[in-house]
């Protein structure tokens, strides 16, 4: 039915982002919180309440994009920044409510939303990238977005680079170099303690020669990655979202696109990188086709 509504849900890092959402993807309401992570208890509770704030008799289900890898049951099986290890959240909250619904990694989601309603409408394949605090990102192949463990954020792109976030022992990772958690640390090497990756941009916007420096510099390592992933999953458009990518995507675009091309194979040399049609919404319009699914039978 045309008229039918669910509630998705964009877990991040810092903040939930919840919406009611129509079939076209429409956002007709929404509600945001700060993410508590103190426990899971505290934060399975915090989902709960951004979910009660929006629910009405005339929503028919729930979706929920959460930064973690997933099992085939969709339980969390390994997370960085939110505890939620061990837990099938979907399951947990459709009980509660009493409504279908289903849980996608949040990067999946993205591209998902993407590629259905955005950036990526002409194409059969593209690989979504969202810069955030970290970085996610999902993948879509063959007209399919691809469910496996593509954690897009965890390739190494500068070996004994910085170390990465939360749990994860890593260096060099996407996410310790081009989020904005990176931008924080590229602000605060040339300002000192405190500065912010949004200070980074405003002064790149006014001008600031170092401060466009350090952007292009995220830029050139963010394009090495983009440069590899169209080698591997052989797509030539890569949609950059997220809050940290919208906000920088005039001081990164330019020298990530320059790398890619560089590091591309041929067939990968006209590839593009667009900036998401959905904006930081993405992740939200992903979580409601996500319940849409969920109402459907598909998941």
């Amino acid at each position: 039915m045309r008229n039918q509504r669910v509630i998705g849900v964009d877990l991040g890092g810092t903040k939930i982002l919840a919406g009611v959402l129509d079939r076209d993807g429409s956002i007709l309401e929404r509600h945001e919180v700060p993410t508590p992570t103190r426990s899971q208890d505290a934060l399975v509770k915090g989902i709960a309440a951004a979910v009660d704030q929006l629910l009405d008799p005339g929503v028919a289900a729930l979706g929920f994009g959460i930064p973690s890898v997933l099992d085939a049951d969709g339980r969390s099986i390994e997370t960085n920044n939110i505890p939620l290890v061990g837990i099938a959240l979907a399951d947990v909250l459709g009980e509660r409510f009493g409504l279908p619904a289903a849980v996608e990694n949040d990067g999946n989601a993205a591209a998902f939303a993407e590629w259905r309603l955005g950036a990526g409408r002409e194409v059969d394949g593209l690989v979504m990238l969202t810069l955030g605090t970290g970085v996610g990102g999902g993948v879509v192949l063959g007209g399919e977005l691809y469910r496996g463990w593509a954690e897009l954020g965890h390739v190494v792109v500068q070996a004994d680079g910085p170390p990465c976030q939360g749990n994860c022992t890593g260096r060099g990772h996407l996410e310790a170099v081009a989020s904005g958690n990176a931008a924080d640390r590229a602000a605060e090497k040339l300002w000192g303690a405190g500065a912010t990756a949004e200070q980074l941009v405003e002064r790149a916007q006014a001008g600031d020669a170092e401060a466009v420096e350090a952007l292009a510099g995220i830029g050139r390592l963010l394009g090495a990655a983009i440069g590899s992933f169209v080698n591997i999953f052989g797509v030539r458009l890569v949609v950059i979202g997220g809050g940290f990518g919208a906000a920088a995507a005039d001081f990164l675009f330019e020298p990530a696109v320059e790398t890619a091309r560089r590091e591309a194979v041929p067939p990968g040399r006209d590839l593009r990188i667009a900036k998401a049609k959905l904006g930081t919404d993405a992740g939200l319009v992903g979580a409601g086709l996500v319940a849409f699914e969920a109402l459907d039978g598909l998941r």
